[in-house]
């Protein structure tokens, strides 16, 4: 069996997962200890991320034709990438978090939902915080002025006067007795 044959599973495979990715990343994870690697493609796997090592030619034959043929600059090296196709911006910032505690970890770039970023890029998305907390964030602003609303109205209904009991009428005026 040729050569070619034996790659073209591999790169069909890549393909296969990049083709409705919204994400990919590259990554250089030369000197990454053993238990920091298992931690990494752990929180990868648990946000529904794929991550896998390839080799780079494998890689640019893949992002032929695909938005993610710009990554191919980044490919030299070793390179894994991880790839999402619902949450845009957690692998990067999963990656980032792993490599606070992983200075061997580094983000050579990626591909956000067809535009392409350098390292410093993906940097700045992995700030951005997840689709959950984001949705919790806008729940929570849309929630304040209702609930300030109904702390005022309280507020202004436990100072009125108890109108339980029918008002007193004011007293009317005395009347003088008819001479």
């Amino acid at each position: 069996m040729a050569k070619v044959e034996l790659k073209q599973p591999i790169v069909q495979e890549i393909s296969e997962q990049v083709k409705d990715a919204a994400t990919v990343v590259v990554v250089d994870y030369r000197g990454l200890t053993v238990t920091q690697d298992t931690d990494l493609r752990k929180q990868l796997r648990e946000a529904g991320c794929t991550y896998k090592v390839y080799k780079n030619t494998m890689m640019n034959f893949a992002f032929k034709g695909t938005d993610f043929e710009q990554l191919a600059g980044v490919l030299e090296g070793p390179s894994a990438i991880a790839i999402s196709k619902d949450d845009a911006t957690a692998p990067a910032r999963i990656i980032a978090k792993v490599a606070k505690d992983a200075p061997a970890l580094e983000i050579k770039a990626g591909v956000v939902e067809g535009t392409f970023y350098d390292a410093e890029g993906m940097k700045a998305i992995a700030s951005v915080p997840g689709r959950e907390e984001l949705l919790s964030r806008l729940l929570g602003s849309l929630q304040s002025p209702v609930t300030n609303l109904a702390r005022v109205l309280n507020q202004i209904a436990e100072k009125a006067p108890a109108t339980d009991e029918p008002a007193a009428e004011a007293p009317a005026a005395e009347e003088a007795p008819a001479e």
